[in-house]
Protein backbone atom coordinates (compact mmCIF):
# COMPACT_ATOMS: atom_id res chain seq x y z
CA UNK A 1 0.00 0.00 0.00
CA UNK A 2 1.14 3.50 -0.69
CA UNK A 3 2.27 5.63 2.23
CA UNK A 4 1.97 9.38 2.01
CA UNK A 5 3.90 12.16 3.70
CA UNK A 6 1.93 14.16 6.31
CA UNK A 7 1.56 17.82 5.42
CA UNK A 8 -1.16 20.42 4.94
CA UNK A 9 -4.71 19.32 4.08
CA UNK A 10 -6.04 19.57 0.54
CA UNK A 11 -7.41 22.87 -0.68
CA UNK A 12 -11.09 22.64 -1.52
CA UNK A 13 -11.70 25.46 -3.98
CA UNK A 14 -15.42 25.21 -3.41
CA UNK A 15 -17.49 24.14 -0.44
CA UNK A 16 -17.57 20.51 0.59
CA UNK A 17 -15.50 17.78 2.34
CA UNK A 18 -12.02 16.86 1.23
CA UNK A 19 -9.79 13.86 1.87
CA UNK A 20 -6.93 14.78 4.17
CA UNK A 21 -3.27 14.38 3.43
CA UNK A 22 -3.10 12.11 6.47
CA UNK A 23 -4.42 9.08 4.57
CA UNK A 24 -1.94 6.23 4.67
CA UNK A 25 -3.15 4.35 1.62
CA UNK A 26 -5.74 4.37 -1.12
CA UNK A 27 -8.06 2.11 0.84
CA UNK A 28 -11.30 2.78 2.69
CA UNK A 29 -13.27 0.65 5.10
CA UNK A 30 -16.97 0.12 4.37
CA UNK A 31 -18.98 3.00 5.78
CA UNK A 32 -15.92 5.18 6.30
CA UNK A 33 -15.39 8.46 4.48
CA UNK A 34 -14.24 7.56 1.02
CA UNK A 35 -15.93 4.13 1.01
CA UNK A 36 -18.29 3.27 -1.80
CA UNK A 37 -21.73 4.75 -1.38
CA UNK A 38 -24.33 6.95 -3.09
CA UNK A 39 -22.61 9.15 -5.66
CA UNK A 40 -19.27 7.44 -5.11
CA UNK A 41 -17.26 5.06 -7.26
CA UNK A 42 -18.17 1.41 -6.54
CA UNK A 43 -15.62 -0.96 -4.97
CA UNK A 44 -14.36 -2.23 -8.31
CA UNK A 45 -11.00 -2.25 -10.03
CA UNK A 46 -9.88 1.20 -11.18
CA UNK A 47 -7.68 1.85 -14.19
CA UNK A 48 -5.44 4.93 -14.28
CA UNK A 49 -3.95 6.23 -17.52
CA UNK A 50 -0.67 8.04 -16.85
CA UNK A 51 0.20 10.26 -19.82
CA UNK A 52 3.87 11.23 -20.05
CA UNK A 53 4.71 13.79 -22.74
CA UNK A 54 8.43 13.60 -23.55
CA UNK A 55 10.82 15.83 -25.44
CA UNK A 56 14.56 15.30 -24.98
CA UNK A 57 14.51 13.81 -21.47
CA UNK A 58 17.32 11.28 -21.91
CA UNK A 59 18.72 11.88 -18.43
CA UNK A 60 15.49 11.33 -16.52
CA UNK A 61 12.98 9.23 -18.48
CA UNK A 62 14.18 5.78 -17.47
CA UNK A 63 14.35 6.74 -13.80
CA UNK A 64 10.90 8.34 -14.01
CA UNK A 65 9.39 5.18 -15.51
CA UNK A 66 10.91 3.10 -12.71
CA UNK A 67 9.35 5.43 -10.13
CA UNK A 68 5.94 5.30 -11.80
CA UNK A 69 5.89 1.50 -11.97
CA UNK A 70 6.96 1.24 -8.32
CA UNK A 71 3.65 2.72 -7.15
CA UNK A 72 1.43 0.03 -5.65
CA UNK A 73 -1.99 1.47 -4.92
CA UNK A 74 -5.24 -0.12 -3.78
CA UNK A 75 -8.75 1.21 -3.33
CA UNK A 76 -11.37 -0.72 -1.33
CA UNK A 77 -9.01 -3.72 -1.42
CA UNK A 78 -8.89 -3.59 -5.23
CA UNK A 79 -5.61 -2.74 -6.99
CA UNK A 80 -5.40 0.42 -9.06
CA UNK A 81 -4.23 -0.71 -12.51
CA UNK A 82 -1.76 1.51 -14.35
CA UNK A 83 -1.71 2.22 -18.06
CA UNK A 84 1.44 4.23 -18.83
CA UNK A 85 1.43 6.08 -22.15
CA UNK A 86 4.70 7.72 -23.22
CA UNK A 87 4.25 10.25 -26.03
CA UNK A 88 7.55 11.14 -27.67
CA UNK A 89 7.23 14.57 -29.26
CA UNK A 90 9.98 13.92 -31.83
CA UNK A 91 12.89 13.92 -29.40
CA UNK A 92 16.33 14.19 -30.98
CA UNK A 93 18.46 13.07 -28.03
CA UNK A 94 17.74 9.35 -28.37
CA UNK A 95 16.30 9.27 -24.88
CA UNK A 96 13.14 7.38 -25.85
CA UNK A 97 14.75 4.95 -28.29
CA UNK A 98 15.33 2.27 -25.64
CA UNK A 99 11.55 1.70 -25.52
CA UNK A 100 11.68 0.71 -29.19
CA UNK A 101 14.42 -1.86 -28.65
CA UNK A 102 13.98 -5.44 -27.53
CA UNK A 103 15.76 -4.81 -24.23
CA UNK A 104 13.61 -1.78 -23.45
CA UNK A 105 10.37 -3.53 -24.37
CA UNK A 106 11.34 -6.43 -22.13
CA UNK A 107 12.21 -4.08 -19.26
CA UNK A 108 9.05 -1.99 -19.62
CA UNK A 109 6.42 -4.27 -21.22
CA UNK A 110 3.56 -2.22 -19.74
CA UNK A 111 4.59 1.00 -21.51
CA UNK A 112 2.64 2.15 -24.57
CA UNK A 113 4.83 4.32 -26.80
CA UNK A 114 3.41 6.89 -29.21
CA UNK A 115 5.84 8.82 -31.42
CA UNK A 116 5.15 12.11 -33.18
CA UNK A 117 6.92 12.37 -36.56
CA UNK A 118 7.56 16.06 -35.88
CA UNK A 119 7.77 18.25 -32.80
CA UNK A 120 4.33 19.66 -32.03
CA UNK A 121 4.43 20.63 -28.36
CA UNK A 122 3.35 19.41 -24.92
CA UNK A 123 -0.32 20.06 -25.56
CA UNK A 124 -0.32 17.96 -28.72
CA UNK A 125 1.47 15.15 -26.87
CA UNK A 126 -1.12 15.18 -24.08
CA UNK A 127 -3.95 15.13 -26.61
CA UNK A 128 -2.36 12.15 -28.39
CA UNK A 129 -2.07 10.34 -25.08
CA UNK A 130 -5.66 11.15 -24.15
CA UNK A 131 -6.92 9.78 -27.48
CA UNK A 132 -5.15 6.48 -26.73
CA UNK A 133 -6.10 6.28 -23.03
CA UNK A 134 -8.50 3.60 -21.80
CA UNK A 135 -8.49 4.23 -18.04
CA UNK A 136 -11.36 5.75 -16.10
CA UNK A 137 -8.95 8.37 -14.77
CA UNK A 138 -6.15 10.33 -16.43
CA UNK A 139 -3.05 11.70 -14.72
CA UNK A 140 -0.52 13.95 -16.47
CA UNK A 141 3.13 13.30 -15.54
CA UNK A 142 6.15 15.27 -16.73
CA UNK A 143 9.26 13.23 -17.50
CA UNK A 144 11.79 15.53 -15.81
CA UNK A 145 11.54 14.35 -12.18
CA UNK A 146 10.38 17.74 -10.87
CA UNK A 147 7.23 15.95 -9.71
CA UNK A 148 7.31 12.81 -7.55
CA UNK A 149 5.07 9.83 -8.45
CA UNK A 150 4.99 9.05 -4.73
CA UNK A 151 2.21 11.66 -4.64
CA UNK A 152 -0.15 9.55 -6.77
CA UNK A 153 -1.98 8.31 -3.67
CA UNK A 154 -2.89 11.76 -2.39
CA UNK A 155 -3.84 12.89 -5.92
CA UNK A 156 -6.17 9.98 -6.59
CA UNK A 157 -7.84 9.65 -3.19
CA UNK A 158 -10.33 12.56 -3.56
CA UNK A 159 -11.43 11.35 -7.00
CA UNK A 160 -11.88 7.76 -5.90
CA UNK A 161 -13.77 8.95 -2.81
CA UNK A 162 -16.25 10.74 -5.07
CA UNK A 163 -15.32 14.18 -3.74
CA UNK A 164 -14.18 15.65 -7.07
CA UNK A 165 -13.72 14.81 -10.72
CA UNK A 166 -10.71 17.08 -11.02
CA UNK A 167 -7.72 17.21 -8.66
CA UNK A 168 -4.62 19.41 -9.01
CA UNK A 169 -1.36 18.84 -7.17
CA UNK A 170 -0.36 22.26 -5.82
CA UNK A 171 3.29 23.20 -5.38
CA UNK A 172 2.27 26.12 -3.16
CA UNK A 173 -0.16 24.64 -0.63
CA UNK A 174 1.47 23.91 2.69
CA UNK A 175 4.01 26.68 2.20
CA UNK A 176 3.87 30.35 3.13
CA UNK A 177 1.94 32.59 0.75
CA UNK A 178 5.16 34.07 -0.64
CA UNK A 179 7.31 30.96 -0.25
CA UNK A 180 9.07 29.69 -3.34
CA UNK A 181 9.20 25.91 -3.90
CA UNK A 182 12.70 24.41 -4.03
CA UNK A 183 14.43 24.96 -7.36
CA UNK A 184 11.79 27.30 -8.80
CA UNK A 185 13.30 30.38 -10.44
CA UNK A 186 11.92 33.67 -9.06
CA UNK A 187 10.61 34.68 -12.50
CA UNK A 188 8.78 31.36 -12.82
CA UNK A 189 7.42 31.77 -9.29
CA UNK A 190 6.00 35.18 -10.20
CA UNK A 191 4.53 33.85 -13.47
CA UNK A 192 2.87 30.95 -11.62
CA UNK A 193 1.40 33.28 -9.04
CA UNK A 194 0.04 35.68 -11.66
CA UNK A 195 -1.60 32.83 -13.59
CA UNK A 196 -3.22 31.44 -10.45
CA UNK A 197 -4.48 34.87 -9.39
CA UNK A 198 -5.83 35.45 -12.90
CA UNK A 199 -7.69 32.13 -12.92
CA UNK A 200 -9.12 32.88 -9.48
CA UNK A 201 -10.32 36.33 -10.54
CA UNK A 202 -11.78 35.22 -13.88
CA UNK A 203 -13.72 32.22 -12.58
CA UNK A 204 -14.32 33.18 -8.94
CA UNK A 205 -12.88 29.89 -7.75
CA UNK A 206 -9.66 29.87 -5.75
CA UNK A 207 -6.78 28.25 -7.62
CA UNK A 208 -3.32 28.19 -6.03
CA UNK A 209 -1.40 26.40 -8.81
CA UNK A 210 -3.00 26.73 -12.23
CA UNK A 211 0.15 25.66 -14.12
CA UNK A 212 0.91 22.50 -12.16
CA UNK A 213 1.76 19.43 -14.19
CA UNK A 214 -0.11 17.15 -11.79
CA UNK A 215 -3.69 17.19 -13.00
CA UNK A 216 -6.01 14.21 -12.43
CA UNK A 217 -9.30 14.15 -14.32
CA UNK A 218 -12.10 11.78 -15.08
CA UNK A 219 -11.31 10.65 -18.64
CA UNK A 220 -14.84 11.24 -19.89
CA UNK A 221 -14.78 14.76 -18.53
CA UNK A 222 -11.34 15.48 -20.00
CA UNK A 223 -12.26 14.10 -23.41
CA UNK A 224 -15.35 16.29 -23.39
CA UNK A 225 -13.25 19.45 -23.02
CA UNK A 226 -12.35 19.27 -26.73
CA UNK A 227 -8.79 20.40 -26.07
CA UNK A 228 -7.04 22.25 -28.90
CA UNK A 229 -3.76 23.60 -27.54
CA UNK A 230 -0.51 22.38 -29.04
CA UNK A 231 2.03 23.73 -26.58
CA UNK A 232 2.29 24.74 -22.90
CA UNK A 233 -1.03 26.58 -23.11
CA UNK A 234 -2.71 23.20 -22.64
CA UNK A 235 -2.64 23.79 -18.85
CA UNK A 236 -4.63 27.05 -18.84
CA UNK A 237 -6.98 25.62 -21.45
CA UNK A 238 -7.78 22.67 -19.17
CA UNK A 239 -8.20 24.95 -16.16
CA UNK A 240 -10.40 27.46 -17.97
CA UNK A 241 -12.67 24.87 -19.57
CA UNK A 242 -13.06 22.88 -16.36
CA UNK A 243 -14.04 25.97 -14.36
CA UNK A 244 -16.17 27.52 -17.11
CA UNK A 245 -18.25 24.35 -17.20
CA UNK A 246 -18.86 24.53 -13.47
CA UNK A 247 -16.61 21.72 -12.30
CA UNK A 248 -14.77 22.03 -9.02
CA UNK A 249 -10.97 21.78 -8.83
CA UNK A 250 -9.77 20.27 -5.58
CA UNK A 251 -6.11 20.93 -4.82
CA UNK A 252 -3.76 18.86 -2.66
CA UNK A 253 -0.18 19.73 -1.65
CA UNK A 254 2.59 17.85 -3.42
CA UNK A 255 6.37 17.56 -3.33
CA UNK A 256 8.29 19.54 -5.94
CA UNK A 257 11.90 20.21 -6.84
CA UNK A 258 12.38 22.48 -9.83
CA UNK A 259 15.19 22.49 -12.33
CA UNK A 260 16.71 25.22 -14.49
CA UNK A 261 17.25 25.66 -18.20
CA UNK A 262 20.76 24.23 -17.84
CA UNK A 263 19.14 21.00 -16.67
CA UNK A 264 16.84 20.86 -19.69
CA UNK A 265 13.79 22.81 -18.54
CA UNK A 266 11.84 23.90 -21.63
CA UNK A 267 9.17 26.25 -20.38
CA UNK A 268 10.15 29.90 -19.94
CA UNK A 269 8.58 32.65 -17.90
CA UNK A 270 7.60 34.30 -21.21
CA UNK A 271 5.23 31.38 -21.84
CA UNK A 272 3.16 32.89 -19.05
CA UNK A 273 1.92 35.55 -21.48
CA UNK A 274 0.45 32.89 -23.80
CA UNK A 275 -1.04 31.12 -20.79
CA UNK A 276 -2.56 34.38 -19.51
CA UNK A 277 -4.24 35.10 -22.83
CA UNK A 278 -5.46 31.48 -22.99
CA UNK A 279 -7.23 31.85 -19.65
CA UNK A 280 -8.95 35.01 -20.87
CA UNK A 281 -9.79 33.52 -24.25
CA UNK A 282 -11.54 30.48 -22.80
CA UNK A 283 -13.26 32.55 -20.17
CA UNK A 284 -14.99 34.44 -22.98
CA UNK A 285 -15.12 31.89 -25.79
CA UNK A 286 -15.63 28.15 -25.71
Amino acid sequence: MMMTRPTAPPEDNDAGPAAGRGVTALSAAPGAPGAAGPGRRPPAAVRLSVIIPVYNERNTLRDLLQRVRSQRLTWNTMPVAFEVIVVDDCSNDGGVDFLDHLEGRAAFPEIRLIRHPQNRGKGAAIRSGLAAATGELVLIQDADLEYDPADYAVLLAPVLAGQAQVVYGSRFLGRGMLARPPGMHPANWLANKLLSWTATALFQRRVTDEATCYKVLDRGLMSGLNLRSERFDICPEITAKVLRRGHRILEVPIAYRGRGSNDGKKIRWTDAFHAWFTLIRYRIFE
